[in-house]
């Protein structure tokens, strides 16, 4: 199980619609996720950052 980065849920790598992106596999909840994020990478590795700052 990993993360999507778009929705935060865990999904099975086995079935997720999944994507490389700068030589790293990403999973998604569903493919309009994966949408998303192939629009605007950044914007969710951003928001991804952002959140493991704090704590």
């Amino acid at each position: 199980m990993t993360q999507c980065p778009v929705c935060g849920m865990m999904v099975d790598e086995n079935t997720a619609p999944r994507l490389v992106y700068k030589g790293k596999k990403y999973y998604f909840m569903n493919p309009i996720h994966k949408e998303m994020f192939e629009k605007d990478p950044e914007k969710f590795l951003g928001q991804k950052k952002e959140m493991s700052g704090h704590g």
